[in-house]
């Protein structure tokens, strides 16, 4: 079996041993979810209930606005209490469907129904995965019907399922490849369905002997599919370096993997494209990991969309001591967040809380030219100059030495010996120049 790699990446200490063996928990879902109708890339969705209306499990309750946007679906039965601002992960409020749920989980029908996606065409899959709100759950949130259809159909030739989970702390993945592998491999199979010339590609990283074990055993008599052993490393999963560590094909910010013959979806995605086309059940729940030093009983659950994460902490056992910081997903590309009172959307993948800020202790020095980041950098650039040039605001020059293939993974940040907060300042610079070219 080959292991795949790419140049530059770090080996942060992966504090994965704390959820790491515990079994995924069903979650029972508490009398209020909130439901905001952005909780994916695009454009928002648009509510199509009142409040007051009678809403259902399954059931469309903001509905797509345009190509790139993705339906959002009510996870629970019940009644609109209200529509309104919500407070979310990114620090802001956003437009969100308040549900009051009546705990009878009425659905609506054909819900739950066994399909055979092999009597299904392409279109039929891909209005099914519209319809199931399905969106990229490794974070981004890129509605999945969009990536399913490319530009090029035939000449996708390669679909490869993220399994490399290589962000610090997050177990969520790894517990889906261990307790539910036979839906990971459908979902692939429906992907492949799609596209007749294409291999599928399971990576993993080494770090996760066990599933890369019992995932080669269920595909070894499938022809068409393939698990790749990742040398573990961050950020292995990112979209750009897992391409190349498998297929050796380079792609930059200007570029779709589509255009490189690729799609690639992570884990959680690929168990909802199976949930959704062979068991009728739309994206309502997440597999999301609560963990960290001050969490009483680090867990994985399987919780329904909308529910507060105060639940989910309540459920792991609360706070064995008061957290320092808490953030929403892992602690190299996830959002420090101040009130716990937010819901789990599509794309959570975990709930961190650390009794130690770290990072706010920090005081930045001299950049001592150690070159340190330039090594690490997995796009191969020079965030030292990146640096100079953001925080004298040159965009000009930062835009000059390819500062706009930073896709913000951190790795520079945790090298540098001086403690310069470089992906701070590189996100601010490239959000200012994004946000003038939209204006152009």
């Amino acid at each position: 079996m080959m292991i795949g790699t790419f140049k530059g990446g770090i080996h942060p200490d992966d504090g994965k041993a704390l959820s790491k063996s515990k079994p995924i928990t069903l979650l029972e879902a508490g009398n209020e979810l909130v439901f905001p109708v952005s909780q994916h890339i695009g454009a928002p969705a648009t509510p199509i209930v009142a409040v007051g209306d009678s809403v259902l499990v399954g059931q469309i309750i903001a509905q797509a606005t345009g190509f790139v946007s993705a339906n959002v679906v009510s996870s629970v039965s019940g009644k609109v209490k209200a529509i309104e601002g919500r407070l979310t992960v990114s620090g802001s409020k956003v437009m969100s469907i308040v549900v009051e749920n009546d705990k009878r989980y009425e659905t609506v029908k054909g819900f739950g129904n066994a399909r055979d996606y092999t009597k299904l065409t392409a279109d039929e899959i891909r209005d099914i995965v519209k319809e199931a709100g399905i969106v990229g759950m490794g974070g981004a949130g890129f509605p999945t019907h969009v990536k399913l259809a490319p530009k090029d159909p035939e000449k996708i030739d390669t679909i490869i399922v993220n399994g490399a989970e290589c962000e610090p702390y997050l177990t969520s993945d790894y517990r889906v490849m261990k307790e539910a592998p036979q839906k990971l491999i459908s979902g692939l199979k429906v992907m492949l369905s799609m596209f007749p010339s294409a291999k599928g590609f399971i990576g993993v990283e080494d770090n996760k002997p066990d599933c890369i074990r019992i995932l080669a055993k269920m595909v070894e008599n499938e022809k068409n599919i393939e698990v790749v052993s990742l040398k573990t490393k961050y950020p292995q999963g990112a979209e750009r370096q897992l391409i190349y560590a498998v297929t050796g094909r380079k792609i930059n910010a200007s570029m779709l993997p589509a255009d490189a013959g690729c799609i690639v979806d992570n884990v959680d995605t690929v168990v909802s494209i199976h949930n959704a086309v062979c068991e009728s059940t739309p994206l309502i729940r997440r597999i999301i990991t609560v963990t960290g030093d001050a969490i009483c009983d680090p867990r994985n659950f399987e919780v329904r969309t909308g529910v507060p994460y105060s639940l989910l902490i309540e459920s792991a056992g609360g706070f064995k001591k008061e957290p320092a910081k808490l953030i929403s997903g892992g602690p190299m590309m996830g959002n420090a967040i101040y009130d716990i009172d937010i819901p789990v959307t599509k794309n959570s993948s975990a709930l961190l809380a650390l009794s130690k800020d770290e990072v706010a202790g920090l005081e930045p020095s001299a950049c001592i030219r150690c070159g340190k980041c330039v090594t690490a950098c997995p796009s191969g650039l020079v965030p030292v100059k990146m640096y100079e040039y953001s925080t004298h605001f040159d965009e000009e020059a930062f835009e000059k030495i390819n500062g706009m293939e930073c896709y913000e993974c951190g790795c520079c940040t945790y090298v540098c010996p001086a403690k310069r907060p470089m992906t701070q300042a590189f996100r601010q610079t490239r959000r200012s120049i994004m946000a003038k070219r939209r204006k152009k």
